[in-house]
C-alpha cells in the first residue's frame, strides 16, 4: 500500500462483480461504498460493504444508469475513487469524464481510450494502422439499413451484424439469408438501441466454426504494458460466454506470444491504462491465422481464471494504476500455472428455451474448497427479477492441468443448489462432460449444435417420486396422543380395498403420481429408493433439486385448470413465456392476423422474445401495452381462430 492509495473507493454496481471488488477493497484496507436500489434494498453487496447508499428506485435508467445519482453517492460518502465493476457505466466515457469532473477517480481506462474502443468501427480501423489484424466488413460509421445491406451481399453471407456500441452479444445477428437482410438489421438496432442507446451497426464477414481467445492486458500510467495470457471462451450460446478457462488448448507458444503482442499494440495505440482484454477469432483450423474483434474496455467477467493461473489480483492492480503506481512486473515475470475453467450460472431455464427466469432463492448452496471458487452476489431470500442481467454467479476451478480443473468444476456445479430461482447449473455440468469439451475440440457454435442434448428430455420419475414423498410425509399425523384413523394416508376405504394415496403434481405437464418407493425426509433432503437405486435430493416449499438441477414441483388441481383453460380460450390464448415487460406491440383488437404473424415482443434481462399467432385469426383480446409488466404464463392476448367455412 502506498501514500497514494485511495482511502474509500465507490463501487458502481451491483449483483456479483459488486461483492468480488468489495472483497480485495477490504484486503486492501479500503473502504468500501455500494451503492443500490429499491429492488437491491436487501442484497448482499449491501451488507458486504463499509457503507451504501440508495441511488433510487429499481429500474436501472433512474440508478444504476443514472450518473448523477452515483456522483452524488461519491461525494456524500467521501469516495475519492469510482470502481464501474462491468456492465452498466463501465465502459461509458461520459462517465468516467464526469468521474473526473467532479475530482473522482475513475478506475479505468481514460475517457478517450473507452470511447475510442467502444466505437468498433473507429477500433478496428486504429488497430488496422497499428498492425492488428482485422476480421474483413464494412468500413465508415453511422451506415444506413440498405447501406448495412449492401455491405453485407458483397461480403457474401453468412454475415454477423454487431453494434457500434457495447459488447456481451447484445443485438449481435447472424445472418446465414440475405432476404432476411432488412429484420435482423432492424432487429439488431433495437436491442443495440435499447441496451446502449446507440443503433449504430456494422457487419463483418462470419467465420464458420470459430475459436473466440482473448487476451488480457494490464498497462500502466508510466508507459508499461503486459498481457497475462490468453483465455478459450468459445463456449457460447447467443453470442454470450458461459464458459471460459485459461489457457487455451488451441495456442503454442510462439501463437499465444504473438497473439499477446498484438494485444499490446492494441492498448498501445488507444493510450490504455488498466485492466483490458483484447478479443480475436481464430479459425479452428489455422490458429496462426488471428484477427482482432474489440477491446473490452474494464474487467471482463471472466477475470478469475487469468486471477488463478497467474497469481495476479486484477482488481487490485486496477486500484494500484489508478493510484499512479507502476506494475511491479513486466512480461518476462508472467507465468501461466495450472488451468482455471470458469462456469456462469444464469437465471434461465433450459428446459423452456432458455428462458429467463426470476423468484425468491428459498435454499443456497455454492461450492467452495480446495481448487474450488465462488464469486456471487446471492443470499438465501435474494429475489431475482426481470429487470438486471440474468448472471447470479461464477464457479471456477483449478487444478494443476485441464483434466483436473474440469472435473473439479463438473463436482462443484452437482453441489451447486439454489432452489427457487431456475438456472443452467445442470446444463453446465452435462455440457463440461461432453466428449468435443473434454478433448478441446470446441468452437463458438458447439453449444447451439449440442443444446437439445443436454436438456433433460422430461421430468425424471424420482423427482415426481421425492415431491410425492414430502407432500406424504406433510399429511401424517404429529404428536403422541390419539389419531384420528380419518387423518391417516393410509389409503384406507370402508368396505373395500385400500387405495394408496396420489398426488396430482406439475412441472410442466400435469402427472398423477402414486408414492411406490421408501422414502426420508428430513430437514431439506428427501431421499427415495425406486428399484433398488436411492436418489437423493435438496428440498425447499415446492422446488426439488439435485447435481445443479432443480424442478419447481406444484400442486395440479385438474379440475380448477380445466375451468382456467376455458376462461382464457384455452389454445388460442398468448401467454407470457417468461416474467418481464412489453416492449412491442404490433396488433390491436379486431386485427385479422397469419399464422405465426409477429404480434407481440417481452423483454427480460436484456433478452427480447418475440410472441407470435398460434394460428390464424382475429384478436379479440389484448390485455398490455408497450411498459406493461407481465408475469410468466399472464395472458397477453387471445386471438380467435379463422372460422371454416362449410359446404
Amino acid at each position: 500500500m502506498t501514500e497514494q492509495m485511495f482511502e474509500t473507493v465507490l463501487v458502481a454496481n451491483r449483483g456479483e462483480i459488486a461483492v468480488r471488488v468489495i472483497r480485495t477493497l477490504r484486503s486492501m484496507g479500503v473502504r468500501s461504498v455500494a451503492v443500490y436500489s429499491d429492488a437491491d434494498a436487501g442484497a448482499r453487496h449491501v451488507r458486504e460493504a463499509d457503507t451504501a447508499v440508495r441511488i433510487g428506485p429499481a429500474a436501472a435508467s433512474e440508478s444504476y444508469l443514472s450518473v448523477e445519482r452515483l456522483l452524488r453517492a461519491a461525494a456524500r460518502t467521501g469516495a475519492q475513487a469510482v470502481h464501474p465493476g462491468y456492465g452498466f457505466l463501465a465502459e461509458n466515457a461520459g462517465f468516467a469524464r464526469a468521474c473526473a469532473e467532479a475530482g473522482l477517480v475513475f478506475i479505468g481506462p481514460p475517457a478517450d481510450a473507452i470511447a475510442l474502443m467502444g466505437d468498433k468501427i473507429r477500433a478496428k480501423e486504429t488497430v488496422k494502422a497499428a498492425g492488428v489484424p482485422v476480421v474483413p466488413g464494412s468500413s465508415g460509421s453511422g451506415l444506413t439499413d440498405e447501406e448495412l445491406a449492401e455491405a453485407a451481399r458483397e461480403i457474401g453471407v453468412p454475415v454477423l451484424l454487431k453494434p457500434s456500441a457495447g459488447g456481451g452479444g447484445k443485438g449481435m445477428r447472424l445472418v446465414r439469408d440475405a432476404s432476411l437482410l432488412a429484420d435482423e438489421i432492424a432487429a439488431a438496432r433495437r436491442e443495440a438501441r435499447a441496451s446502449f442507446g446507440d443503433d449504430t451497426l456494422l457487419v463483418e464477414r462470419w467465420i464458420d466454426r470459430p475459436r473466440h481467445i482473448e487476451i488480457q492486458v494490464l498497462a500502466d500510467g508510466h508507459g508499461g504494458v503486459v498481457h497475462l495470457g490468453e483465455r478459450e471462451c468459445s463456449l457460447q450460446r447467443r453470442h454470450q460466454k458461459i464458459i471460459e478457462e485459461a489457457p487455451s488448448v488451441l495456442l503454442d507458444e510462439g501463437t499465444r506470444a504473438a497473439m499477446g503482442e498484438a494485444a499490446v499494440q492494441a492498448a498501445r495505440s488507444c493510450g490504455y491504462r488498466g485492466a483490458g482484454t483484447v478479443e480475436f477469432i481464430v479459425p479452428g483450423n489455422d490458429p496462426s491465422s488471428y484477427y482482432f474483434m474489440e477491446m473490452n474496455t474494464r474487467l471482463q467477467v471472466e477475470h478469475p481464471v487469468t486471477e488463478l493461473v497467474t497469481g495476479i489480483d486484477l482488481v487490485e492492480w486496477q486500484l494500484r494504476v489508478a493510484a499512479g503506481e507502476p506494475l511491479a512486473f513486466g512480461q518476462d515475470d508472467v507465468r501461466l500455472t495450472g488451468h482455471a475453467v470458469e462456469a456462469r450460472i444464469c437465471a434461465e431455464d433450459p428446459a423452456r428455451g432458455f428462458l429467463p427466469s426470476g423468484g425468491t432463492v428459498l435454499r443456497l448452496r455454492e461450492p467452495q474448497g480446495d481448487g474450488v471458487r465462488t464469486d456471487s452476489g446471492l443470499s438465501e431470500g435474494t429475489e431475482v427479477g426481470s429487470l438486471y442481467d440474468p448472471m447470479l454467479s461464477k464457479v471456477i476451478a483449478y487444478g494443476p492441468d485441464r483434466a483436473t480443473a474440469l472435473r473439479r468444476l463438473r463436482a462443484a456445479l452437482a453441489e451447486t443448489v439454489t432452489l427457487g430461482v431456475q438456472t443452467n447449473a445442470g446444463f453446465l455440468r452435462r455440457l463440461l462432460a461432453h466428449p468435443a469439451v473434454v478433448s478441446g475440440d470446441m468452437d463458438t457454435g458447439l453449444v447451439e449444435r449440442e443444446a437439445e442434448g443436454l436438456v433433460p428430455a422430461g421430468v425424471p420419475v424420482e423427482v415426481y417420486e421425492a415431491a410425492a414423498a414430502v407432500r406424504l410425509e406433510a399429511l401424517r399425523p404429529r404428536g403422541d396422543g390419539w389419531t384420528d384413523p380419518f387423518s391417516v394416508p393410509d389409503g384406507w376405504r370402508m368396505g373395500g380395498t385400500p387405495k394408496p394415496a396420489a398426488f396430482h403434481l406439475r412441472v410442466t405437464d400435469p402427472v398423477e403420481h402414486t408414492p411406490r418407493g421408501a422414502h426420508t425426509v428430513t430437514g431439506d433432503r428427501v431421499a427415495v429408493t425406486l428399484d433398488g437405486v436411492r436418489h437423493t435430493f435438496h428440498r425447499a416449499a415446492d422446488w426439488i433439486g439435485r447435481d445443479g438441477d432443480a424442478w419447481h414441483v406444484r400442486d395440479h388441481d385438474p379440475v380448477a385448470a380445466s375451468l382456467t383453460r376455458a376462461g382464457q380460450g384455452g389454445a388460442d390464448s398468448l401467454t407470457a413465456p417468461m416474467p418481464g415487460t412489453v416492449t412491442v406491440v404490433k396488433v390491436a383488437v379486431g386485427d385479422e392476423v397469419a399464422a405465426g404473424q409477429s404480434l407481440l415482443v417481452v423483454e427480460a434481462m436484456k433478452m427480447e422474445h418475440v410472441i407470435s399467432a398460434p394460428h390464424a385469426g382475429t384478436v379479440t383480446e389484448l390485455d398490455v401495452a408497450p411498459g406493461t409488466t407481465v408475469a410468466m404464463d399472464q395472458v397477453l392476448a387471445v386471438i380467435a381462430p379463422v372460422e371454416e367455412e362449410t359446404a
